[in-house]
């Protein structure tokens, strides 16, 4: 070939790539999932063929995280791509208002001020949406949602109007999605299409999320082989949401967009059934254990990205930079998150940083003020050696806790506490620890 053709081909190249279409983005959250319930991450009864064949087709990260063990905080992390700390999100609900209860302390104005606060912090920060507007995307909130009204975190379609007569307090009627309708999403896909816009859809039903109360049809095949019927319940409702995860996949598929859009998933954070029905034990959601914060991360963009198995570490964090990087936006500068299609980023970084706070803020100004746990994991050395992490207690709300370590490969389920035997790893990691926090 001459050099002119060839000057030729690079031309077209480069003018083909800068008018190809942007990638339709979608962000498939489950909530309150514990990290081993899937089929594709080895559990031995939970079914979960969508999903199953979803982690076959992308980038799969076994070793994620989430930065915090709360809904509400772990998923304005994952929209504004900063830890709850500095997007100043850090819990589910605003302080107690003093001697109210119940109903009564929802409608306490000192609550439904502290709740507009919140609101406020998301309507100020760079979302993902907000980021993405800018290069024509439209953007669809669905499901779970903590901030009020959908367009506070810059979304131009939505399900949520924070209306707290009718359950604002974590997204009224978009909780209807996945267990009751999946409508929205079809219009909205359909009307992006007639408009020729590039689309971002946030799938984040409550589902398997208490009341674990899936059809029949579900229980049925869990009753006789669960430990409990809490198990069983907890059990079914991960297939009802994985039978949501493929219709929306499929839907995408019959209109024709799935080969261009590029869809992560994460659960918002673990779960593991407790005692109770519908209650969970201490080891998972709110706590400072894998049981709350551990998550398969996955990305799956057909026309780019190659199905792999990744051992790195990974975080929600990672979803910002990435999907504005797939869509040819600009990453802000300084987010702790990296390119999880960027092989070469995620290979260098051995250390995960995060925390974990109160379900109700003790000071909306102060985040510390909140803080329950920080944590730390480092996986700098052998590939096939201990992972480590550190749990650090904060002792304004865990007087009594101590610092704990465990070596994650050899103790996944954190039970033997080896801080007393390593107490040089301790310092080290304490020291990152401290730098971190103070640096954020």
């Amino acid at each position: 070939m001459n050099t002119p053709t060839r000057l030729l081909l690079g031309i077209l190249a480069l003018c083909s790539a800068a008018t190809a279409a942007p990638p339709n983005i979608v962000m498939i959250i489950s909530d309150d999932q514990g990290w081993t319930d899937y089929g594709f991450m080895g559990h031995p009864q939970v079914k979960t063929p969508r999903l199953d064949q979803f982690a076959a087709q992308s980038v799969l990260f076994p070793r994620g995280y989430v930065p915090s063990s709360l809904c509400c905080p772990s998923l304005a992390a994952m929209l504004t791509g900063q830890y709850p700390h500095v997007n100043q999100i850090t819990s589910n609900d605003p302080p107690l208002p003093p001697g109210a209860k119940g109903k009564a302390m929802a409608k306490a104005p000192e609550f439904h001020d502290g709740r507009a606060i919140m609101s406020r912090h998301m309507q100020e920060a760079a979302t993902l949406p907000r980021l993405l507007a800018p290069l024509g995307y439209v953007s669809l909130q669905t499901g779970k949602w903590w901030q009020g009204h959908y367009s506070t975190g810059g979304f131009t379609h939505g399900m949520s109007a924070g209306d707290e007569s009718k359950g604002g307090r974590h997204g009224d009627a978009g909780l209807t999605i996945g267990r009751k309708t999946m409508q929205p999403i079809y219009d909205f896909v359909a009307e992006a299409k007639t408009a020729h816009k590039p689309f971002f859809l946030w799938y984040a039903p409550m589902l398997p999320h208490d009341p674990h109360d899936a059809p029949d049809r579900f229980y049925a095949k869990y009753k006789d082989v669960a430990p409990n019927e809490q198990t069983a319940r907890y059990w079914a409702n991960i297939e009802w949401f994985d039978e949501t995860c493929g219709q929306l996949l499929d839907h995408l598929q019959q209109q024709g967009v799935a080969d261009n859009t590029i869809i992560v998933y994460v659960s918002d954070n673990g779960w593991i059934p407790g005692a109770q029905v519908n209650r969970f034990d201490p080891r998972s959601k709110q706590s400072q254990y894998d049981g709350g914060l551990r998550s398969p991360i996955m990305v799956r963009w057909p026309a780019q990205a190659k199905p792999r198995r990744s051992e790195a570490l990974a975080t929600s964090l990672d979803f910002l930079p990435t999907l504005l990087a797939a869509a040819g936006a600009p990453v802000p500068a300084g987010l702790p998150g990296v390119n999880l299609l960027d092989e070469a980023a995620i290979n260098a970084r051995h250390r995960l940083f995060g925390e974990c706070f109160t379900h109700n803020a003790v000071d909306l100004a102060r985040p510390a003020a909140s803080l329950r746990w920080r944590w730390t994991i480092d996986a700098t050395g052998d590939p096939a050696g201990p992972v480590w992490k550190l749990i650090v207690p904060a002792p304004q709300n865990e007087p009594n806790a101590v610092v704990e370590l465990f070596d994650l490969r050899a103790d996944p389920t954190e039970q033997k506490n080896l801080a007393a035997t390593e107490p040089a790893r301790v310092a080290t990691m304490r020291a990152q620890l401290d730098g971190w926090w103070k640096r954020e």
